[in-house]
């Protein structure tokens, strides 16, 4: 079973204020932490942006780049579905594991548990995700290769929505989610109480 990972590095993050990639825990950026969880699953990383400049220093040169259109002016982004299809055509694995760039609190031991349950995932499922009460959580988790046509087929009707597209396919849970797995810090106030709570839980 082969695994590749991609690294969502393309938000605006308007509501932080500043780029939350760059955001830094113990002197080190999130994307490098990202970064850092993910090379002890698999060698095979990429990270999606429009604009890799800030970025290229923080990471080994080793660090393979999938470059986004840049949104046109005044424009929005595209938004993560659409990278993530464009992503998922350039890479070649049986599985590839979706993350964004600034999940504080993301941890090696835990996701390679979850990566060693993937050889049990249901033959039909085209993803391995957590699930909370508001619905999957599609930037946290693992996609077959396989379903790149079906995804590209949605997006090709018109679809931009991660969760309506999940809804029309087969996933399965990850059971057991640690509870501060998917924390997301999305205004200076958010990182603020969770950089207090960082500190002094080290």
């Amino acid at each position: 079973m082969t695994l590749a990972a991609l690294i969502l590095a393309g938000g605006l993050s308007q509501r932080m204020g500043q780029d939350k990639a760059l955001l830094e825990l113990e002197g080190t950026s999130l994307l490098r932490r990202t970064w850092d969880v993910v090379q002890t699953l698999t060698s095979s990383i990429w990270i999606v942006t429009s604009r890799p400049e800030p970025y290229r220093s923080l990471l080994p040169a080793t660090a393979q780049w999938i470059l986004e259109k840049p949104p046109e002016m005044g424009k929005a982004t595209p938004g993560p579905l659409l990278a993530f299809v464009e992503a998922l055509n350039r890479v070649e694995a049986d599985w590839v594991l979706l993350l964004p760039c600034d999940l504080p609190a993301l941890r090696a031991k835990v996701l390679g548990r979850w990566r060693q349950a993937l050889p049990h995932v249901a033959s039909d499922a085209i993803a391995y995700l957590p699930q909370s009460s508001k619905g999957w959580e599609p930037l946290c988790g693992f996609y077959r290769d396989r379903s790149l046509p079906k995804l590209q087929a949605y997006v090709a009707a018109g679809g931009r929505s991660f969760q309506q597209w999940l809804a029309q396919e087969t996933v399965q849970a990850i059971p057991d989610v640690p509870a501060d797995m998917l924390v997301n810090c999305n205004t200076p106030e958010d990182w603020a109480h969770y950089r207090d709570r960082f500190i002094q839980s080290t």
